[in-house]
């Protein structure tokens, strides 16, 4: 089955949006586990106007299942990440000033930066990842990184979906067929929800986890966290 890890940012920016801390962000990390999910996905920006750096670290022992932080490797986040270890990074290239991802790594481009960086990752054994577009040309560049997985944008698919159009669903069949051919592990995330996960992973093979945070904590609002990450795992099976 593929693993429903649970990106905990809108909680953040919940609590950040009054000041104090309510609602608590590790206790929320330690309900969603409870509830079944297989991990905990966090984003981190240098502002830190959702994440703070802070609760990367108090985070890390309460995570249990599967620790994933993401976020654009400049020194202060890659600093953080070597000296927490979590089971997973995933590289996001987004700008300083980004709402949200937007766009997946140019791996040909900035390969040797890629190299450089997932190299120190892997020696302090951590499992890498790379946010990337749905293109072909990406992936291979991906594989040249020595990345151990690539986390598919997912928006574009979210979007053609919503439209009624399941043809957008063709690309990252494609990707997804390149990158097992490559053995790269995939991942996925972005725009993902209770409408359009369960035809996207009837069409990824070999997809290993989705990271779903927006739709996830918006869906708990009407329907509870607890049953909303059960639906989840229903349709991940």
């Amino acid at each position: 089955m593929t693993k429903l890890s649970v990106n905990i940012n809108k909680i953040a920016t919940l609590r950040n949006s009054r000041g104090g801390d309510v609602p608590n962000v590790v206790e929320f990390a330690k309900d969603v586990q409870r509830f079944g999910a297989e991990g905990v996905t966090i984003h981190p920006r240098p502002d830190e106007r959702h994440i703070r750096y802070q609760d990367a670290y108090d985070l890390k022992p309460e995570v249990y299942t599967e620790y994933n932080i993401e976020g654009n490797p400049i020194a202060k986040f890659v600093d953080m990440v070597l000296e927490i270890k979590p089971t997973q990074v995933t590289l996001v290239p987004d700008a300083e000033d980004a709402i949200t991802s937007n766009a997946g790594w140019d791996t040909v481009r900035h390969k040797d930066f890629l190299i450089d960086v997932i190299k120190e990752f892997k020696n302090n054994g951590i499992r890498t990842s790379i946010f990337v577009d749905p293109d072909l040309h990406q992936i291979e560049g991906a594989k040249e990184t020595g990345t151990d997985r690539i986390e598919l944008y997912t928006e574009a698919y979210a979007h053609q979906y919503k439209l009624g159009n399941k043809e957008g669903i063709k690309p990252y069949m494609a990707c997804a067929g390149l990158a097992n051919a490559l053995q790269l592990g995939i991942n996925a995330g972005h725009d993902l929800s209770l409408d359009n996960i369960k035809y996207f992973k009837e069409n990824i093979t070999g997809l290993l986890e989705v990271s779903i945070g927006h739709a996830l904590i918006a869906e708990s609002l009407y329907l509870g966290a607890e049953n909303v990450i059960k639906m989840y795992l229903e349709k991940l099976k």
